[in-house]
């Protein structure tokens, strides 16, 4: 068959979508420990859950069965005996496509140690401030001497251990901040958390009137609640590295010299070894095929065209799937050396070139962060002279500075705005996993599309049924269903639905790399390449039948994603630069451009190609949305400015990405550029009011009116008004 259409890489829901999924079979050898993670993208909601999870308890073996849906990962705790090719198998009658993972390379982000740290670390603040609070009530209402001293003791019991304890994020934060020989944001908080439970303590022993211990640990509780915001708002996006490295095939069976088989670890082969990767297998290596002739998938790096033929002398690349024929690869490059490897290298590479974004938030606390314990220190010493040394009055002021400037409304002024608006997104049908997505989508002026499985979904749908008569038509039907090839499932599920029967064939048989044939009626008859059938290859998509001396094309086309046409229109009339850069042959990628309008368009680019071009636009002085969904794309989708795959993706692309669109309708970018204009429009917003409370409040610290206590009302009023802002966005 034809090779210019990728197979899809990923199945729909079938819980939510009829329609068949493609197996994607793993090594047959078992795991030497009891865990087993695949990764499931086809599982979209919780009957997918439910039913892949009650499946496969019911086989033997099978100890427990975990799906986490967010991450479509599927944890099977079970014997040392059982095989995750058996495991993939029964998931694919189920409906869902499915491959292996390394669970020991995922072991580094299946952590989330600081996210509960920061919770638990809130709450304790938020418990004690409420019990702080309570007390404070009795010395508000008029109590006095020993009943007040015994309030305030109390207080600063609790304190004193929730501001050591829950400020831990702030202090540790400052201290590097000042070996590091510069002042940070956290530096004026630690001094102001510091400061108020000092002068409180000393207030206290002293029989003072008035302690801050509430105002010390509410603004604790504040700043923890920014930072948990800003945390939540990142804490989705994970290496994009690590999850190819995940993908590279853990084990390989090695050929000896006299053909016996042994499973070994791939990082165990060397250089010339031979290794045999059986139908369904994920290719390991990157090698040269010895012997054998099969069909291989490469959609997983490529993102386009349906399986190519390999024979001997073909040459394979690690993470590729082998179809139909048994093949004997000589190992060129194995492990760190692959080419799945080097992609995950370049991935990281541009990772870590995106985290050098600076936000409007970190562009603000380099010149807000400095001058408030440079101003606090300047009260305490003027203070001190104007007041003749009174020491009691200059630090309450200098403290009462360094609350009203403490940047709690600053510190919520993002987090705040992201969440609101992830909210908003999220009903909508879009993720966002990284909390500067907003601001860098706010930004773009050009948009990238993959094609296959992105502008499309990745469906080869028949054109040309009508054009073929019923016995010819039946004829094709039963060859059809004879194969595991995409175009033929899905010519047999368009032939079936038109209310055809399959005609009765003998001597079936599914010839690897070619197509299947059989006879009918005494005559030899084929489904499958155009020069195997001796058919002229026509310009589309197609698979070619030929009954005796009569040759016919069924020709195919890639079905738009829906929204597809009016997210493009929308986008030009904004007047964004629209490119199209896609694996396919130049023709069908032509005919894809002319179909949605788009002038700009690339054919035949490798990984590097689209990050190449990618790369040249940001030369240029462009800022670009990269919008894809393969593995081929992770490089591109990584150096993007910001990036957004479909939930249907591979495992790698999401976690590339920025955004994650959940449904089929791919118009929601267009409110997701609407709306992150929006947030930026409203954390500007938010800097603008933090400034104008400072240039109030400010002076009335500084002349001494105010009281660490009031400062510490007016600081949470700011805090609760940028939120309210925030909160507009709904």
């Amino acid at each position: 068959m034809t090779d210019t259409l990728h197979a899809p890489s990923v199945s729909a829901c079938p819980a939510c979508v009829a329609g068949d999924a493609a197996i994607d079979r793993a090594a047959r050898a078992p795991l030497p420990d009891a865990r087993l993670v695949l990764s499931v993208p086809g599982a979209h909601c919780a009957a997918c859950i439910a039913t892949i999870e009650r499946d496969l308890e019911a086989m033997k073996g099978i100890q427990s069965v975990r799906l986490n849906l967010t991450m479509k990962r599927l944890s099977v705790q079970a014997d040392a005996g059982i095989e995750p090719g058996a495991l993939i198998e029964r998931l694919s009658r189920l409906g869902y496509d499915a491959h292996e993972l390394d669970p020991g390379t995922l072991s580094m982000t299946e952590t989330d140690r600081q996210g509960r740290d920061l919770l638990m670390r809130l709450g304790v603040a938020g418990f004690a401030m409420m019990n702080i609070m309570l007390l404070s009530v009795a010395v508000w209402s008029g109590a006095a001497d020993a009943t007040r001293d015994l309030f305030h003791l109390i207080s600063a019991l609790i304190a004193i251990p929730t501001v050591a304890f829950s400020g831990q994020p702030f202090f540790r934060s400052a201290a590097k901040s000042m070996r590091a020989g510069r002042l940070g944001m956290d530096v004026p908080i630690s001094l102001a958390l510091v400061l108020t439970v000092a002068i409180s303590l000393y207030e206290t022993l002293q029989s003072g009137k008035h302690a801050y211990f509430e105002a010390a640990v509410m603004l604790t509780f504040f700043l923890l609640a920014g930072r948990y915001l800003d945390y939540r708002a990142r804490a989705a996006a994970r290496s994009a590295a690590q999850e190819l490295a995940a993908l590279e095939v853990p084990r390989a069976i090695r050929l000896d010299g006299d053909g016996r088989e042994a499973t070994v670890p791939v990082a165990e082969l060397a250089v010339g070894d031979l290794v045999l990767v059986r139908p369904g297998g994920r290719v390991p290596v990157d090698g040269v095929v010895t012997k054998g002739q099969s069909e291989i998938d490469r959609s997983l790096l490529t993102g386009e065209t349906l399986p190519a033929f390999a024979g001997e002398g073909s040459v394979l690349s690690a993470g590729e799937v082998n179809l139909t024929g048994p093949l004997t690869v000589r190992v060129t490059a194995a492990g760190r050396d692959s080419s799945l490897h080097r992609m995950a290298d370049l991935v990281a590479n541009a990772e870590a070139a995106r985290t050098k974004y600076t936000t409007l938030a970190e562009r603000a606390a380099l010149a807000y962060a400095p001058t408030i314990p440079i101003l606090s220190l300047g009260a305490f010493f003027a203070w001190m002279y104007i007041s003749g040394g009174d020491l009691r009055l200059s630090v309450n002021i200098a403290i009462a500075t360094l609350i009203i400037t403490c940047p709690c409304a600053l510190g919520l002024a993002v987090p705040a705005v992201v969440t609101a608006a992830s909210g908003k997104l999220f009903r909508k049908g879009l993720l966002i996993k990284d909390g500067t997505a907003l601001e860098r989508l706010a930004e773009v002026d050009t948009v990238v599309f993959d094609k296959t499985g992105t502008l499309t979904l990745g469906a080869p749908v028949p054109t040309n049924l009508e054009d073929h008569p019923e016995p010819a038509a039946s004829a094709a039907l039963a060859l059809a269903e004879a194969s595991s090839h995409p175009l033929a499932m899905a010519l047999a599920g368009a032939l079936r639905a038109r209310g055809l029967r399959p005609e009765k064939l003998e001597a079936l048989q599914e010839v690897p790399g070619y197509g299947v044939e059989g006879r009918w009626q005494g005559q030899l008859v084929r489904l499958g390449r155009a020069g195997w059938v001796g058919a002229e290859p026509v310009a589309s998509t197609a698979a070619y039948l030929v009954i005796a001396d009569e040759r016919r094309a069924f020709t195919f086309t890639d079905q738009l994603r829906p929204g597809a046409g009016a997210l493009v229109a929308a986008l030009k009339r904004e007047g964004k630069a629209v490119w199209l850069i896609s694996g396919d042959v130049p023709a069908a990628v032509a005919d894809m451009a002319t179909r949605l309008g788009i002038a700009d368009w690339q054919a035949e680019a490798l990984p590097e190609d689209k990050a190449a071009k990618i790369a040249s636009l940001h030369e240029a002085g462009h800022k670009v949305l990269m919008v894809g969904d393969g593995l081929n794309d992770t490089v591109a989708l990584s150096a993007a400015h910001v990036s957004i795959s479909p939930a249907s993706a591979l495992d790698a692309a999401r976690a590339a990405s920025d955004m994650v669109l959940l449904g089929r309708d791919i118009s929601l970018i267009e409110d997701a550029l609407r709306v992150a204009r929006l947030s930026t429009r409203r954390i500007r917003e938010n800097f603008w009011q933090s400034g104008l409370y400072n240039a109030i409040f400010v002076p009335v610290a500084l002349v001494g009116w105010c009281t660490p206590l009031f400062a510490a009302a007016v600081m949470s009023l700011s805090s609760i008004t940028v939120s309210l802002n925030a909160l507009r966005l709904k």
